[in-house]
């Protein structure tokens, strides 16, 4: 598809109508919101809740329907205002400039033709004749070295014309300006077909069927079109959000917007703002509900164990979703859940909050570790750890929440026995902390940012790796966010040697370590290296010649031990767990007990007064 627009329908488009024609989409969509809305709330939210019979179920099936497809409207609405007003503003630059150049044009009383060549009179003198040069004409460069291009390719003698024909420079003083001017057409002409392509390909793929049934393959269709609305839009989308601000600065930014201007993000943006630090948590959550199906559909039918695994992970969180939402309306006591994060980058994202953080005093975000990946375990598992530290939390202080944020690639491994994590390069290097450490901040400056008290109280929770990434978040520059203790938790180490480097405190880092857990014990470089030379006298000698190496046992892989005396933080009571095989659960089952209530209760109650702001209630333990 090539576009064919001329200078003079460039010059002569009015953008103020499609500004109006993208506000009218703009407003279908948030009608369809609205009509969503009342269908979930007034109708199918009552009646599900009041009516038992078949008739009932099968009205309510219906609304469900119903709902979907007002949702699906609203996205495919939302789309299409988002393209026709990136056009918009995309084609503002080069018309522009075009109405620039044919206003120096008639300055100089230039004749500009349809094609963009411009006509220029007679100037200047012959140095021989004392005659004036002769006039002519010049045919703009678009700057590209295409046939399409008239300054290069053009009719003319010896089959060139436009600029340097010849070779000469000519002394006609109007040539220069007329070139220059027929060159600034040319290339703005280039720039708006350009653009005119792009988003004519875009808006043809926003159609549907008569008759539309919205279901898994329509929902992979408007995954389709929104990433080709992204593609197209890209820069419109820049010029819209505050995408290269700090979490404060987008907060100021949303907090000034009208709520029909809100309504249109959510609509056009919905996995920009769900994923966006700084955006309130519950717009957050709403956005990465809508594209949560979109996530859904587009991983639906794909073959390969990655996939099978997002498509896994996806599943499990709109299915807790769904159940969590019906469980409290039965105990509003439940704190709420809220997605706060959503995406198949890398390993997979996501950020699963239980209780507002936005209205929470205290508030944690928890770090997972070793084999953490956005599928159906992280969806059972790791989210269980946040709701589990959530409910303990409140007990202690009811507003309190608790988050689960997968924001990094964790390193990803088949098994945790010592031997396994001593020869995985990914497990071993800190490098995926320290690419995951300003993400974590961000994150941890929205939460800030967002917070409704002016001085909430939050913690950072590292599990295992995770532990890693929260110590290189705390070196990064400024620290964590808004961090007032740090939790540690079956840590392998945190690149740095004493609890006081961590910026908050000695006296506010907290270790929970079990005895059986190994990967609270790896070796340290020294005692692998020592332990390698003498491999071949066996494991005792190899174990001695390590302990040699590194007297005092208080190193580990990534620095000091954490729950060591000289690393100097406050340790906190865990139970010693299951050991590594010999109690048959496997080779690291302490590793993965620490906020569960039901196998570690003295861990998860330790956890849970740290983030409720309750020191004193804190069970101590001794340092290795």
């Amino acid at each position: 598809m090539t576009s064919s627009l001329t200078w003079q329908q460039l010059r002569d488009l009015k953008l103020t109508e499609l500004d109006a024609a993208a506000d009218s989409w703009g407003a279908a969509s948030r009608h369809a919101d609205a009509a969503q809305t009342r269908v979930d709330g007034d109708m199918s939210g009552t009646l599900s809740k009041t009516q038992q019979s078949e008739s009932a179920k099968s009205a309510v099936s219906r609304f469900k329907r119903l709902s979907s497809n007002y949702e699906y409207v609203k996205t495919e609405c939302g789309l299409v205002r988002t393209a026709v007003a990136g056009l918009a503003m995309e084609l503002a630059s080069p018309q522009r400039r075009l109405k620039e150049a044919l206003a120096d044009a008639a300055a100089n009383a230039y004749t500009v033709h349809d094609d963009g060549s411009i006509d220029y009179p007679a100037g200047g003198k012959n140095e021989l004749t004392g005659q004036p040069v002769p006039g002519g004409k010049v045919v703009g460069n678009n700057g590209m070295l295409t046939p399409g291009n008239n300054g290069l390719y053009g009719p003319g003698k010896n089959g060139l014309y436009g600029p340097g024909n010849g070779g000469l420079i000519n002394p006609n003083p109007h040539h220069a300006k007329a070139q220059d001017i027929a060159d600034r057409i040319a290339v703005a002409v280039r720039d708006a077909r350009e653009t005119d392509d792009r988003y004519q390909r875009t808006l043809s793929k926003l159609k549907a069927a008569d008759g539309l049934t919205v279901d898994e393959k329509t929902w992979a269709d408007a995954a389709a079109d929104m990433d080709a609305v992204r593609e197209a839009s890209h820069k419109f989308m820049k010029e819209e959000i505050p995408l290269d601000k700090s979490p404060s600065e987008r907060k100021e930014w949303w907090d000034k917007l009208s709520p029909e201007q809100r309504e249109e993000f959510l609509a056009s943006y919905p996995d920009v703002l769900g994923n966006l630090d700084g955006i309130p948590a519950v717009v957050r959550d709403e956005a990465n509900r809508e594209n949560l199906d979109l996530l859904i559909a587009k991983f639906e039918g794909k073959d390969g164990e990655t996939a099978e695994a997002r498509l896994g992970g996806l599943k499990e969180i709109r299915t807790q979703l769904d159940e969590y939402a019906a469980k409290r309306l039965s105990d509003p006591k439940e704190p709420p859940m809220l997605l706060l994060s959503i995406g198949d980058e890398g390993t997979g994202r996501a950020a699963v909050a239980f209780g507002n953080p936005d209205t929470s005093k205290n508030v944690a975000a928890y770090v997972p570790g070793l084999g953490t990946a956005l599928d159906a375990d992280f969806a059972r598992n790791d989210v269980k750890r946040a709701y589990d530290t959530a409910v303990l939390s409140r007990e202690n202080d009811s507003s309190s929440a608790a988050i689960v944020w997968l924001g990094y690639d964790p390193p990803q491994l088949g098994g945790v026995d010592a031997e396994t994590l001593l020869s995985n390069t990914e497990v071993m290097s800190p490098e995926r902390a320290e690419k995951g450490a300003p993400a974590y901040n961000s994150f941890m400056s929205g939460l800030a940012a967002t917070n409704d008290h002016d001085d909430p109280h939050m913690t950072a929770i590292g599990h295992s790796y995770g532990s890693r990434v929260v110590g290189a978040a705390t070196q990064e520059a400024g620290g964590i966010p808004g961090a007032d203790d740090i939790v540690l938790l079956g840590s392998p180490g945190v690149g740095v040697d004493k609890a006081e480097d961590l910026g908050v405190g000695k006296e506010h880092v907290y270790v929970g370590a079990a005895e059986n857990d190994p990967v609270t014990m790896l070796p340290s470089k020294k005692e692998v290296t020592a332990a390698g030379v003498f491999m071949g006298g066996g494991p005792l000698l190899s174990y001695l010649a390590g302990d040699i190496a590194d007297q005092g046992d208080d190193d580990i892989w990534f620095g000091k031990d954490p729950a060591s005396e000289a690393f100097g933080a406050n340790r906190f009571k865990v139970d010693d767990g299951p050991r590594p095989l010999i109690d048959g659960e496997g080779p690291t089952p302490a590793h993965s007990n620490y906020f569960n209530p039901d196998k570690d209760r003295v861990s998860a109650e330790n956890i849970a007064a740290v983030v409720a702001g309750n020191p004193q209630d804190v069970v101590p333990e001794k340092h290795r």
